[in-house]
């Protein structure tokens, strides 16, 4: 079991540094996991942070890139929708490190 340290409180992760308590997150704790995953968050990183936020309050799943690229791309527009757009974001996986900075859980089909 990890942790990290946002504002003074520690939250608890997974091995893979994954917030266990989802009600947790805050978008101190997202700058913190951002920080430890090397992404310099701006206004388009919370654009797809909070999507992602959203879609997991509405369907209870974190989406894969498939369905995610998919599902931007019908929110925010194709120039959006797409894998290059979002891994120029989130160069590990938009799926995997914008859930984890999101404060969700992994993503089913992620490795």
């Amino acid at each position: 079991m990890s942790s990290i340290e946002v504002a003074g409180k520690m939250m608890e992760t997974d091995e893979e540094g994954y917030l266990l308590n989802l009600a947790e997150w805050t978008e101190d704790a997202a700058k913190v996991l951002a920080a430890a995953e090397n992404v310099n968050m701006t206004d388009a990183h919370w654009e797809v942070i909070n999507f992602l936020r959203e879609y997991y309050d509405e369907y209870q799943i974190a989406p894969a890139v498939r369905v995610l690229t998919k599902a931007i791309g019908k929110k925010l527009g194709p120039e959006k929708g797409n894998s290059k757009y979002l891994y120029e974001l989130f160069p590990y996986g938009p799926a995997k490190q914008a859930c984890k900075i999101a404060g969700l859980p992994k993503p089913t089909g992620c490795v």
